[in-house]
């Protein structure tokens, strides 16, 4: 990075007022960085009105307005979130407490959370945690509390993070994903993928759970039970995975042990993409194909879920709905539109039982 020499004779702004060094130097290299009172000198109002323009302020006439936004373009003018904070008590960042960021639907859950906040001009600051261990969660949660984040969302909660957190609750909001209305559409979502297998002529269908411990897994799990119920069946077996391809791989051993077996399942409705992956390349190397031998659903409909061999049937969620759902909720915004529902996503890893 280039610096702005000490020395007179080398000074580019050399017999250019104060102010005007202040913008030359920032067009040069980025060496000094725009100030409020650079951007109220080049649009010709004070700082008190740029200050207005930047917490969106209705009482400004439209040209003052469109004056001041033109010289923030100019300029490169970027927010201070911290200096700003100290005129309105806001820093206008929301906290997102994250665990398992390496699994797809975590991952995909902070990155429609950092789109739905910067779409209600707001900046996500993210500590991680292990959700699964109370200490941790808190321990989070106050690092969030000192950069003064003005709402906390958690992203992957266990049944230990949302008690964890009561303590830190009251002091700014709190909301979590795919809980409340979120939930409700992981319960539908499960509730497809069987309604599916059991269309297609299904009556002995097993599931690949997620972990126990897991509030969305619990969501999927009520759902995919609540619709086997419905069509009076019940589960042919339920092994459980940690969400991951391998733990899919892992259990193939004992679902093509059932499969083989005397009134063996049909069909199996894994917890998510990642583990119908594993089981799908699992059964394969047990000697099974999918789906002549077993049909397999998945959830999420992860963006390779069209690429596997056979392509995954799976359920369709809304993520980035619902992160605009919890992202107002938490800063009591507007709500900016309803999520839309589960759809399932019909392809060729599932068919009619045969034989």
């Amino acid at each position: 990075m280039s610096r702005l020499s000490s020395t007179a004779g080398d000074d580019p702004c050399k017999g250019v007022g104060r102010q005007g060094a202040t913008v030359s130097a920032m067009g040069r290299a980025g060496t000094m960085r725009a100030s409020v009172r650079d951007v109220a000198a080049r649009a010709g109002v004070s700082t008190q009105t740029v200050s207005r323009v930047l917490n969106d302020s209705p009482n400004l006439r439209p040209e003052t307005r469109a004056r001041v936004e033109a010289a923030i373009a100019e300029l490169g003018y970027r927010v201070n979130n911290a200096a700003r904070s100290l005129g309105t008590s806001t820093t206008r960042t929301v906290g997102v407490i994250a665990s398992d960021a390496t699994l797809w639907g975590p991952g995909a859950g902070i990155a429609a959370l950092d789109a739905a906040a910067r779409a209600a001009d707001r900046w996500l600051a993210t500590a991680y945690a292990d959700a699964a261990d109370p200490a941790s969660v808190t321990d989070a949660a106050q690092r969030l509390l000192a950069q003064g984040v003005d709402a906390l969302i958690v992203v992957a909660a266990h049944t230990a993070t949302l008690p964890a957190l009561q303590e830190v609750a009251g002091r700014v909001p709190l909301a979590a994903l795919h809980t409340g209305e979120g939930a409700q559409r992981q319960h539908t979502g499960a509730a497809l993928a069987i309604d599916h297998l059991v269309a297609l002529g299904h009556r002995r269908i097993a599931r690949l759970a997620g972990p126990a411990d897991w509030l969305e897994a619990t969501a999927r799990d009520e759902g995919a039970d609540a619709a086997l119920a419905a069509a009076g069946i019940r589960p042919a077996a339920v092994w459980r995975g940690d969400w991951s391809a391998a733990a899919g791989a892992t259990a193939a051993r004992e679902v093509a042990r059932a499969v083989r077996g005397a009134d063996g399942p049909t069909a199996v409705a894994a917890a998510n993409d990642q583990m119908a992956l594993g089981l799908i390349a699992g059964l394969v190397a047990e000697g099974l194909r999918v789906p002549d031998d077993l049909s397999v659903t998945g959830f999420d409909d992860n963006a390779d879920a069209a690429f596997y061999t056979p392509a995954l049937t799976t359920v369709r969620v809304d993520t980035a709905g619902e992160a605009r759902r919890v992202v107002a909720e938490a800063l009591g915004l507007p709500a900016a539109g309803a999520a839309a529902e589960p759809v399932l996503v019909a392809r060729a890893s599932s068919s009619p039982p045969r034989g």
